[in-house]
C-alpha cells in the first residue's frame, strides 16, 4: 500500500484560503491519508514567513502528518539560468515547514543543467541529495504550459546531471493529468522518467484544450492506473483533484483508500 498525500487545493482553493491548511489538516487524516501538500498560492504573504511555516508544521505533525511544500516558482528561469533565489527560498520554506519534499516547476531548462552549481547550492542549503542532508529533498514537477511541460526537457535535465556526476541531487514529481495540457502522452512520460519519479500527483482530466480542468479519476479510468504501473510503487501519491464539495469527507476517505492499493 502507498503512502497518499492530500494536496491542499483537493479541499478547494477558496475552502483553503478561508480558513487556512491547518484548519483542514484533521480531514485529511480521517480521510488516512498520512501527508499533506501545502501550496504557496494558497496562502497569505504573512502565512508563508518562517514563524507561521513552522506553526503550521507542528499542527500537522500532531495530526500525524508529514508535509510538502509546494510552490508555483520554477527551478529555472525563462532564459534557461538556475533560478537561485527561488530554490533557496523554497528550501527555507521547506526547512521551516519540516517538509519532506519541496516541490517546484522546472521552468525554462533548456539543456544546459548548470549540474555542478546546482548540487553545490543544495549542499549549501543543506537540502537533501540522494543519500546525504537532512533537509528536505527537493523534486521538479511536470507542469502544464509548454515550457516545464515537455518530456524532452525532463529527459534532458536528468541526462545532465547524470553526465555531470549529480543524477541523485533532484528528484521529480510526476503529474499523471499535466502532461495533457502540452500535448504530451502521459504513458510514454512514465515509462521514460520513472528512475527519477519520487512523488506522483494522480488526477484525470476533463474538458478540451484551454479548458481542461483536474478531475476524480472514474471507476473506468484506465489512464491513472496505466500510468501508476509504470511508476515506481513504493513513492508516495498525491491526490490533486477536487472533492465533491457535498460530500467532501466520504470522497476524501474513498480516494485515499483507493489510491494507496491503486
Amino acid at each position: 500500500m502507498a503512502e497518499v498525500a492530500i494536496v491542499a487545493s483537493a479541499f478547494g482553493a477558496q475552502a483553503i484560503w478561508r480558513d487556512g491548511h491547518a484548519a483542514w489538516s484533521v480531514s485529511a487524516r480521517r480521510a488516512g491519508a498520512q501527508a499533506f501538500e501545502v501550496r504557496r498560492e494558497l496562502m497569505h504573504d504573512a502565512d508563508a514567513q518562517p514563524e507561521a511555516l513552522h506553526a503550521l508544521g507542528t499542527a500537522l505533525a500532531r495530526e500525524g502528518l508529514w508535509r510538502v511544500w509546494s510552490t508555483p516558482d520554477s527551478l529555472y528561469t525563462e532564459d534557461g539560468a538556475l533560478d537561485e533565489a527561488a530554490l533557496c527560498a523554497a528550501v527555507a520554506a521547506g526547512r521551516a515547514l519540516g517538509a519532506r519534499f519541496v516541490k517546484l516547476q522546472l521552468g525554462g531548462f533548456a539543456g544546459e543543467a548548470c549540474a555542478a552549481r546546482l548540487a553545490s547550492l543544495l549542499e549549501e542549503l543543506g537540502a537533501r541529495t540522494g543519500e546525504a542532508g537532512d533537509g528536505p529533498r527537493v523534486v521538479v514537477e511536470n507542469g502544464q504550459l509548454e515550457q516545464g511541460g515537455k518530456l524532452a526537457q525532463f529527459v534532458g535535465l536528468f541526462t545532465a546531471l547524470r553526465e555531470a556526476g549529480a543524477a541523485a541531487v533532484i528528484g521529480m514529481t510526476f503529474d499523471i493529468g499535466n502532461w495533457q495540457w502540452p500535448g504530451e502522452p502521459p504513458l510514454l512520460a512514465a515509462a521514460a522518467l520513472a528512475p527519477h519519479v519520487e512523488y506522483i500527483h494522480c488526477k484525470a482530466v476533463a474538458g478540451e484544450g484551454a479548458r481542461r480542468f483536474a478531475a476524480a479519476p472514474g471507476d473506468d479510468d484506465t489512464l491513472c492506473r496505466a500510468a501508476l504501473a509504470l511508476l515506481p510503487t513504493h513513492v508516495p501519491r498525491g491526490i490533486e483533484f477536487p472533492f465533491d464539495p457535498a460530500c467532501v469527507a466520504a470522497e476524501a476517505a474513498h480516494y485515499v483508500e483507493w489510491l494507496a492499493a491503486a
